[in-house]
């Protein structure tokens, strides 16, 4: 006798998709999921209802009509309730957590200095998520995300030779915190999950840079609707990028004559105090230029533009929908403004022609966002997992 029932495991794939679209609310029903997935009408019942049937999505009311019947809407099920996430920086950690209806809540920020080394860190991470957990209760966590400073491998969850965190290289991140929670856990670089963060909030630009600039540089890819780390994980790494500004000041890479000398926050500190400006740090920086201080905004600028200069070639080679600049200079309009000059007076006029560049809609909560997502999306993918080993 056949067995003519659909399969939960011949379309794994497209239900790991449906989930990822429901769950980042780009898609809310199933005509939403046709679209997006380019897929036959009865392919996509067929998954959603397999997905229902497991316990991973349910129907929550319905999607007002524009002109035919009106449509259920999708959500995600109540046991996938809530992510915490963190985004990592050198003096500051931000904290908060992402419902499965994808809202986020409770963003706050925690001290945390990198130096202190990881035990230390890792402590304060645990300390804040158990606060968080206090509240919302452990019934409902399904997962965390951490983004950190630094090149992150995301097969192990370590850092790999940092050059701000003496003390994390190789530190087992991933592991520490799963084994103080019990759930998955994803770590990842804040760069890249500032950029799919943001991209969570323009899901219309598929192809996009997200540059986080602020007392170092970073970048991170989206490449149609997916993050790209490249071969070695460490794709959008321009602050090591040589500039002729820089000539031959080190770098705290061990080599010369990178971006970061000349365009980050701790390169602005330094040579604005040498000009006998008093800042010690980029949020100094960032308020002497919003007053309008022409020292500072002059270096700003400056800054701005040996940064558009290394992004040119990028966006040159890549032409994106979008280039979307955070961290704490994002808030300074003139540095924004050099950037877009300097990338329509050096791209070839095809690569500009369409593409945006503006400061982030998220703001410094982008690695959060980005984060909440991307733990929510393992969570779901392991959930899967063991509804696809049960039906199997």
């Amino acid at each position: 006798m056949t067995d003519n029932r659909p399969s939960l495991r011949s379309s794994a794939s497209t239900k790991r998709e449906i989930l990822a679209l429901v769950a980042s609310g780009r898609s809310r029903t199933r005509t939403d999921l046709g679209r997006s997935l380019n897929a036959p009408a009865s392919t996509v019942s067929m998954a959603v209802q397999a997905l229902l049937d497991g316990g991973l999505l349910v129907e929550a009311g319905t999607v007002p009509s524009t002109g035919g019947r009106p449509q259920k809407r999708l959500a995600l099920a109540a046991r996938a309730a809530y992510v915490l996430a963190a985004d990592v920086g050198g003096s500051h950690a931000r904290i908060g957590m992402l419902t499965a209806s994808d809202e986020i809540a409770d963003l706050h920020d925690i001290e945390f200095d990198t130096m202190e080394g990881p035990e230390q860190g890792i402590a304060r991470l645990v300390a804040a998520f158990e606060s968080l957990i206090g509240r919302y209760g452990s019934a409902g966590l399904v997962g965390i995300g951490i983004a950190l400073p630094g090149p992150v491998n995301t097969a192990s969850g370590m850092l790999d030779s940092p050059s701000r965190m003496p003390g994390w290289h190789n530190y087992p991140v991933r592991d520490a915190i799963e084994a103080a929670f019990r759930v998955p856990v994803l770590v990842d670089n804040d760069a890249n999950l500032m950029a799919y963060g943001e991209y969570t909030a323009h899901p219309e630009h598929r192809t996009s840079i997200t540059v986080k600039a602020g007392t170092a540089i970073g970048a991170g890819f989206v490449v149609e609707g997916n993050l790209y780390r490249g071969a070695g994980g460490a794709a959008g790494d321009i602050t090591h990028v040589r500039v002729a500004a820089a000539g031959s000041h080190p770098c705290t890479c061990g080599n010369v004559g990178c971006l970061e000398t000349v365009a980050s926050g701790a390169a602005l500190v330094r040579i604005l105090s040498e000009a006998g400006v008093a800042v010690r740090s980029s949020a100094d920086i960032v308020a002497l230029a919003q007053q309008g201080d022409p020292t500072v905004t002059n270096a700003v600028r400056l800054a701005g533009r040996h940064l558009g200069e290394v992004l040119a070639a990028i966006v040159n080679f890549t032409t994106p929908d979008a280039v979307f600049l955070g961290g704490a200079f994002s808030a300074v309009e003139p540095f924004v403004a050099a950037v877009r000059g300097q990338l329509y007076d050096s791209c070839h006029p095809l690569a500009t022609r369409r593409i945006v560049i503006e400061a982030t809609d998220t703001s410094r909560d982008a690695g959060v966002v980005g984060a909440g997502h991307l733990a929510m999306k393992e969570a779901m993918s392991r959930s899967l997992d063991s509804l696809d080993a049960q039906a199997g």
